[in-house]
């Protein structure tokens, strides 16, 4: 059986993980060849693929992003998209697919699955927004990535008596910012599933002040204030239909120092988080996905997607896994709020 192997959507820490796992135990005990294809979804759509063997994976481990490249290329959004994927797929003689990627990639490969393309799918987003699978490879690296940086704001911002706002990702999930506030000693956690009232944050900071500290605020990209809209970096449209978000960090820097008189300044930590060596839980679960994945093929268990549920990797539905988001729940902010202000 020949296979081929895609990564998708922003790059993430463990993506080589992922694909070492899938080639040296499909090649070792299921004796398949593989194929990487290029750039997303855009290599089985161009034929853009590469040699894809136990060589090629060698030392790849410890390396951030993906060794297969990555896009955002929608093939449902090209006309006659779908054919000329499963032409090339015949072409090349790939038999089946595993595609690593997060809720857009599955959704297209959910979608490709429901058209007779044979595809199991592996979680990957540094946001840990899927909701079929506890943890996503990734989010631990760019947690501990934010938390460092929070670590060394301290501080910067205690010698100069400032506020300083961290922005990190998360579009629609604040999970990022909830963990890495906690673990990096916030004053104020802002997430996109609860509008922040700015002067309430204000308040806080005030407070932080009067402990002779300087406050911290962490704040997800996709953050807005009470009967506010998103802060956006411009208004244009990725394949998925997604807007640039970015812009929430300064828009609250200048709110914070206008409210109350004390400087503030912004730091945004961006693709930071994406990038580099992941951490060890992000190499072990990216590993033990991969191999999860290669014997899904084996078992011919189509459609399928790889998940962790407790520390037990299983097998969900593609069309489950990306129904909807995992999003932060309420009582996971309160946790947090027994810090604010203090």
């Amino acid at each position: 059986m020949r296979i081929g192997v895609l990564t998708g959507g922003g790059d993430c820490p463990g993506l080589n993980a992922v694909i070492r796992a899938v080639v040296r135990k499909g090649v070792s005990t299921y004796g398949y060849e593989f194929v990487g294809f290029r750039d997303g979804w855009r290599g089985p759509l161009e034929g853009m693929s590469k040699p894809l063997g136990i060589n090629e994976v060698r030392g790849i481990l410890p390396r951030g992003g993906t060794i297969l490249g990555s896009s955002r290329t929608n093939p449902f959004k090209i006309d006659g998209g779908v054919e000329k994927i499963k032409a090339n797929l015949a072409d090349q003689g790939v038999d089946a697919l595993v595609a690593i990627g997060g809720e857009d990639t599955l959704g297209v490969a959910t979608k490709l699955h429901e058209l007779g393309v044979k595809v199991v799918g592996v979680p990957k987003t540094i946001d840990n927004d899927l909701g079929a699978t506890d943890y996503t490879f990734g989010f631990d690296t760019a947690v501990n990535i934010a938390m460092e940086a929070i670590d060394r704001l301290h501080t910067t911002a205690e010698s100069h008596h400032r506020t300083l706002v961290v922005e990190v990702m998360g579009r629609h999930a604040g999970w990022i910012a909830l963990h890495a506030g906690i673990a990096g000693g916030a004053n104020v956690i802002l997430l996109p599933e609860r509008h922040f009232d700015i002067d309430q944050v204000a308040a806080y900071v005030e407070k932080r002040f009067q402990t002779q500290y300087s406050p911290i605020v962490v704040v997800a990209e996709g953050a807005t204030p009470l009967e506010g809209q998103m802060i956006l970096q411009n208004k244009e449209l990725d394949a998925f239909g997604h807007v640039r978000l970015g812009g929430i960090g300064q828009w609250l820097a200048e709110q914070l120092e206008a409210r109350t008189g004390k400087e503030a300044r912004t730091v945004v930590l961006g693709h930071i988080q994406r990038g580099g060596t992941p951490t060890a839980f992000d190499r072990v679960l990216a590993t033990r996905f991969g191999l999860g994945a290669i014997d899904a093929v084996h078992d011919g268990d189509w459609g399928k997607m790889v998940a962790l549920r407790g520390t037990d990797i299983v097998r969900v539905a593609l069309a489950d896994a990306t129904r909807e988001l995992k999003t932060v729940p309420i009582e996971r902010y309160t946790e947090a709020e027994v810090f604010f202000g203090s």
